[in-house]
């Protein structure tokens, strides 16, 4: 089943919400309109709006309320995402040829910051100041996440707790804001947002150690960009740490790393062999389960309704992505 299907009574609800994301990025300046618009019209899961939406669910659920949280944290993540492909050097997301290698670094930053202020432009038509200052407070943690990443790039003194801090700010907050904001729009009851909030952590855990895993397991097709784009950066994620307990993998990363301005493609391929016959994917999946397993038992103090149903579905599939 596709991810799009487990939620689809929220057809129209999206589609709304992909009108004004289209309409709230739009700019007078020429170059700054096509390159905001390049990203969002590449696609997307759109999942944060759809966290929003099924949290709102579990109160008082007004489409206008709904869609000024929805639209705002679905262009933090798109700026994020285009900032991210300048740190990264990246020249493909989701297939297509980033802003940065369309344009230039500097047209790229630009449009990211841009993107990020006409986010929080948006949300002024909620009026709660612990809303915005919940907001603020994730895309503090969020640039705190991208700096522990560069700091971070070709350091093989990371651990479990380090990299787990990392995607924490990257990614989990950013998906539990979605579920609280959410339900802070439609008035949920305390103890349900703090359920829902609880959950979009546990998920946005899973989430990323998943996607990491995929950039080792997924082909180039599947991932939009080149497998192993993380390792070839210089980002240790989950399945590298573990594979690093190997004296002689983290002996050759350490060899290669020492000339990464020379690194290409073919360099990393024994390492990314390496990782799909050790045992460091089944072990980066089963910390993905326990995460989920955690998500399942904050929805269990939710009310029965579809929307719990629905956040329990994308939960599974999750747990089962492997693209």
């Amino acid at each position: 089943m596709k991810l799009a299907m487990i939620y689809s009574f929220l057809k129209n609800d999206l589609s709304s919400i992909e009108t004004a994301v289209n309409e709230t990025i739009q700019s007078d300046n020429p170059v700054l309109r096509e390159a905001s618009s390049q990203l969002l019209q590449a696609g997307g899961k759109r999942i944060r709006p759809v966290f929003v939406l099924l949290a709102g669910k579990f109160g008082d659920y007004d489409i206008e309320r709904m869609k000024a949280v929805a639209v705002s944290l679905e262009l933090i993540h798109t700026a994020s995402l285009v900032h991210d492909d300048v740190i990264d050097e990246s020249e493909l997301r989701r297939g297509e040829p980033t802003i940065k290698s369309r344009w230039d670094n500097r047209i790229a930053m630009y449009t990211g910051d841009y993107i990020f202020a006409r986010s929080l432009e948006n949300l002024s038509a909620l009026e709660n100041p612990r809303a915005h200052q919940i907001l603020a407070n994730t895309m503090v943690e969020l640039c705190l996440g991208e700096i522990e990443q560069i700091k971070d790039k070709y350091n093989l003194d990371q651990n479990l707790r380090t990299y787990l801090r990392r995607i924490k700010r990257k990614t989990a907050l950013l998906i539990a804001a979605s579920c609280r904001l959410g339900a802070i729009a439609a008035n949920v009851t305390p103890r349900e947002e703090k359920a829902l909030y609880q959950y979009g952590y546990y998920v946005g855990m899973s989430y990323q150690i998943i996607d990491d895993v995929l950039d080792f397991t997924s082909s180039e097709e599947e991932l939009g960009k080149p497998a192993g784009s993380d390792l070839l950066q210089g980002n240790i994620t989950l399945p590298v740490l573990y594979s690093m307990e190997e004296s002689d993998y983290r002996k050759r990363l350490e060899e290669l790393f020492n000339r990464k301005d020379q690194l290409n493609p073919e360099d990393i391929k024994p390492l990314i062999e390496r990782i799909k016959i050790n045992d460091s994917i089944p072990r980066a999946l089963n910390l993905s389960d326990r995460y989920l397993k955690k998500a399942y038992e904050s929805l269990d103090k939710l009310p029965p309704n579809r929307a719990k149903q629905t956040l329990k579905g994308i939960a599974k599939y999750i747990g089962k992505r492997r693209a």
